[in-house]
């Protein structure tokens, strides 16, 4: 017997300024009723009912600016994922506790580079590269330096926090410049932590190592892994809290 075809949701790009910001849309038109509107980690999303005229789309954009400049005014953290960071030489970054000066450096080189020489981050872009390109490229240089210098720490504090509490055996720590979540914890006993969370605070860092460490436990979300957390750290709630309202300003 024939299931009915699946419907495969039709996406398109689009653009609105809120603030003086240019922010990207992805519009998405699918079997649904009515609209919905989200802002993701990259982009802002707006879900469309299937057969929507165009005029109607761009009347939906024209709702959907004025949803998020509302909600920026309510929470300007909430866009802050979109802002990016300019970089030059002689500037000073601080992730976490350390502080850094960049040195940057355009070159006829096709790949780029990045090393730390005491608290000089010495970067070697690529001249044939496209503006955007170099951006991207400082942003994976700092992440994969940053994380170098800084390790050793971040080692140090899981293996102390998971003694302190589950001590479970811990295969391998990675700390990665990865946007799509916080951490993750593998069966194997692999825990990956973002380089973004080196721009929270150290109690925030601490609740997302301890969060990964109770999946050594349990793996999942359950009433039991939570109880796990709350055994620990009573209040973890404000830590999630935090995040939700600070997180967009963690990135490189």
């Amino acid at each position: 017997m024939f299931g009915r075809p699946k419907f495969k949701p039709q996406k398109y790009a689009a653009q609105i300024t809120v603030a003086g910001q240019e922010l990207p849309v992805e519009i998405i038109i699918e079997p649904r009723r009515g609209t919905r509107f989200s802002i993701g980690k990259k982009k802002v999303l707006m879900r469309l009912m299937s057969g929507i005229s165009n005029e109607d789309i761009r009347k939906e954009l024209a709702r959907l600016q004025a949803w998020v400049t509302e909600v920026h005014a309510k929470k300007p953290a909430a866009l802050h994922q979109f802002a990016e960071k300019n970089y030059h030489t002689g500037q000073h970054i601080t992730v976490g506790k350390r502080q850094y000066i960049l040195e940057i450096e355009a070159e006829e080189r096709g790949s780029h580079t990045a090393r730390l020489v005491g608290n000089t981050i010495a970067l070697r872009v690529s001249a044939r590269a496209a503006p955007a390109q170099r951006h991207k490229a400082i942003q994976t240089l700092l992440s994969r330096v940053v994380a170098g210098d800084q390790y050793n720490e971040v080692v140090a504090r899981v293996h102390d926090i998971n003694q302190k509490t589950f001590n479970r055996p811990i295969k391998n720590i990675y700390l990665k410049h990865n946007h799509s979540n916080w951490g993750s914890c593998s069966s194997g006993g692999n825990v990956n932590l973002s380089t973004r969370l080196l721009f929270a605070p150290e109690d925030v860092q601490n609740y997302v190592i301890l969060h990964e460490l109770a999946h050594l436990v349990e793996m999942n979300h359950s009433d039991r892994f939570w109880a796990l957390v709350e055994r620990y750290m009573p209040d973890y709630a404000q830590k999630e809290q935090w995040l939700k309202v600070h997180g967009g300003e963690c990135h490189f």
